[in-house]
């Protein structure tokens, strides 16, 4: 970890913490709900650049001063002050897990859930519960991520010919966390039956959509096909899927990296070492600071040195990340 993303993390936990805690010591009024939403907007993008420090400043921004207006708002406005504080706190809560701070991240999602409820806001609350599932997972609790991902796809599951779009992108976004969490204890039914219902969610959808800063749509539904193959071993299958996805240029920079890692990994089990190295320092050179905080790159490295130790010397020296011991 870099220094300056130690210090990101610091003002992520400061952030988190002292919101919660009533702490903001600023002078005059906080800022307006619109100038909190637009900060928001800007939380959300930078997130989805790997921008660690730009993310907690503006994290801190909104938590603090959006912490302060909620508790004297009322009807409306505390509504919307609600959703908005539940999303900037599940932002914080997942770059916190990125950066492997999972203390962090489950004290970010408390204060996330206890958000969402007082703003009544259905569709965040499931999304919530996505993120909860991908901590489990993080933390090799992978049955009660599948659990976290279908108990709450159960609560929001839409009747298909009349569902408002943000219900289908919930719904969808959980059969995903459900569908990932189950590839990853080799359970190829259960994963096949949610990745299914996703990909029926994101045809009923027929486009990519984001809310509250979570994507989802055919493109997430066809890329996490392929990660889902690559955890089951199917991996010519993985191959075979990649080669008919297209990644639209609006797709956020960190999905896709993630989603070029699961390729590289099956060009590595298919034989394909050189492509997969290619592979790797893409992502290396395009997103440096969130690569440092994967698995798979150590994974694919240890993989190419059985093959070649130089290439993999040349790979590390690339993206400036030692790949094996």
């Amino acid at each position: 970890m870099s220094r300056d993303t130690r210090a990101a993390v610091r003002r992520l936990s400061d952030a988190v913490h002292d919101s919660a805690l009533d702490a903001w010591r600023g002078t005059g009024d906080p800022s307006t709900l619109s100038e909190l939403s637009r900060a928001h907007e800007r939380v959300s993008a930078a997130y989805w650049r790997g921008a660690y420090e730009e993310l907690s400043k503006l994290v801190s921004q909104v938590l603090l001063e959006g912490r302060a207006r909620h508790a004297h708002a009322t009807g409306h406005e505390r509504e919307r002050l609600g959703s908005l504080l539940a999303s900037t706190y599940q932002f914080a809560s997942s770059a916190a897990l990125l950066l492997g701070q999972r203390d962090l991240s489950l004290s970010a999602l408390t204060s996330a859930r206890s958000m969402a409820e007082d703003s009544g806001d259905e569709v965040l609350s499931a999304l919530l519960a996505s993120t909860l599932s991908w901590i489990h997972l993080r933390s090799a609790r992978v049955p009660r991520a599948v659990a976290v991902a279908e108990q709450a796809a159960l609560r929001i599951e839409p009747c298909f010919s009349r569902a408002d779009r943000p219900q289908l992108l919930a719904y969808g976004r959980l059969m995903i966390s459900a569908a990932v969490a189950a590839s990853r204890q080799g359970d190829a039914v259960s994963a096949d039956d949610h990745l299914s219902q996703a990909h029926a969610a994101a045809a009923r959808l027929g486009g990519d959509e984001a809310m509250y800063g979570t994507h989802f749509g055919p493109t997430a539904a066809s890329t996490e096909a392929v990660g889902i193959a690559v955890a089951l071993g199917n991996h010519g299958r993985a191959l075979q899927l990649a080669s008919r996805t297209q990644l639209p240029p609006a797709m956020p920079k960190l999905a896709r990296n993630r989603y070029k890692l699961d390729v590289a990994l099956a060009q590595c089990s298919a034989g394909m070492h050189d492509r997969a190295g290619d592979t790797l320092i893409e992502v290396g050179l395009d997103a440096p600071e969130w690569v440092r905080h994967q698995a798979l790159p150590g994974v694919i490295g240890q993989r190419i040195a059985k093959v070649s130790t130089a290439r993999v010397r040349s790979i590390s020296e690339a993206i400036g990340v030692p790949l094996v011991a």
